[in-house]
């Protein structure tokens, strides 16, 4: 079976070595050495000021939205895995849908300003599989009305946009270190923040409020990262550049075959370098989607349609139809990609994917 993805395991041993100076210490939560010690690295591998590494990839994002002290209106993109707008509404604000670029697949900036009321808030918007959002526009319109910008950088880890981490742009980035993810610590994920006072907030709250043992620093849930976890991150770690030159050759081999297909592929911004962390590739109908992801199917392979639906459809939102991002959540799908995946294997999905085309 060829999944869309899977999971970069080090090996056992290694983890199970770096695990050992937790058990030694009798330690395995409450922000232990393993967990600082991965901040640490990521905080100088990504060149970021500020790092807090966080129990998974949604937390981070609730908890933006708590510290920034957003109410109503929340400008966010209805093509993004649904923890975004989910997030969005469990905080109690209202996701106001803007569509998105036909080729970037991200929010579209020249639509933003036409949905700003009295009511918005913020700007919540995702780097779609890695591929920057138009910062520049956003910064500019988010200072132009007084709004905070966050941004969902769930598949950004390792990219960097005019020579600087993607997650230093915004007010907030957050990311997921899913198991699914490049860089992954089995469950988990991260908040960033350039300004030391508002990275100090987010920090009090993704620990219960806590300032010290018996003082408390404002409300607080818990979204701290475990030493399992951080030994998971550790180990994994010394892998990126390795994992990373793996998937772009798969990405390069798909790109090849793909390039006079007819078949869309998504386009990266300029000045960005990219981490290859997904492959979507866009087809002219839904019939035709339908029809290709049926054929690997049948051949034990199973791509995933990667965002669908577009979020602008759920139940628990205003009516907003944005056309385009609903016409590229039905005719999009995501090829397998991940380390190991077999040169044979990847020519195959090629050759099944160009054969159900006719």
């Amino acid at each position: 079976m060829i999944n869309v993805t899977k999971t970069f395991l080090p090996p056992q041993t290694e983890y199970t070595a770096i695990l050992k100076r937790a058990w030694e210490k009798g330690w395995i939560t409450n922000r232990g050495v393993l967990v600082e010690e991965l901040e640490e690295k990521l905080k100088t591998y990504l060149g970021v000021p500020h790092i807090i590494a966080t129990t998974n990839g949604t937390l981070p994002l609730q908890i933006a939205i708590k510290a920034l002290g957003l109410k109503s209106e929340i400008i966010t993109t209805p093509f993004s895995y649904v923890a975004t707008t989910a997030s969005i509404v469990w905080e109690g604000c209202t996701p106001v849908f803007v569509d998105i670029h036909p080729e970037y697949l991200t929010i579209d900036e020249s639509k933003i300003e036409a949905a700003i009321t009295t009511n918005t808030t913020a700007i919540l918007a995702t780097h779609v599989f890695g591929n920057p959002c138009h910062l520049e526009a956003i910064e500019t319109i988010a200072k132009q009305h007084n709004l905070k910008v966050i941004y969902d950088a769930a598949h950004s880890f390792g990219v960097t946009y005019k020579g600087k981490s993607i997650f230093n742009y915004g007010d907030v980035s957050t990311c997921s270190f899913h198991a699914t993810k490049l860089f992954h610590t089995g469950e988990g994920g991260a908040l960033f923040a350039n300004d030391k006072s508002l990275h100090n907030k987010l920090f009090y709250h993704h620990n219960f409020g806590h300032n010290g043992p018996e003082a408390f620093c404002g409300i607080g849930i818990n979204a701290k990262m475990s030493e399992l976890q951080g030994a998971m991150g550790l180990a994994v770690f010394s892998y990126f550049e390795t994992i990373l030159k793996e998937r772009k050759t798969i990405v390069d081999t798909y790109n090849e075959a793909f390039i006079e297909t007819g078949i869309q592929l998504i386009k990266l911004r300029e000045n960005t370098k990219w981490n290859h962390s997904y492959y979507p590739i866009i087809f002219q109908n839904e019939k035709l989607l339908l029809k290709v992801k049926s054929a690997l199917e049948k051949a034990n392979i199973f791509p995933r349609r990667y965002f669908y639906p577009s979020l602008d459809t759920l139940a628990y939102v205003r009516p907003n139809a944005c056309l385009t991002s609903q016409k590229i959540a039905a005719t999009i799908l995501c090829l397998p990609l991940y380390v190991g995946l077999k040169e044979i294997d990847v020519h195959r999905i090629i050759n099944i994917v160009k054969t159900s085309l006719c």
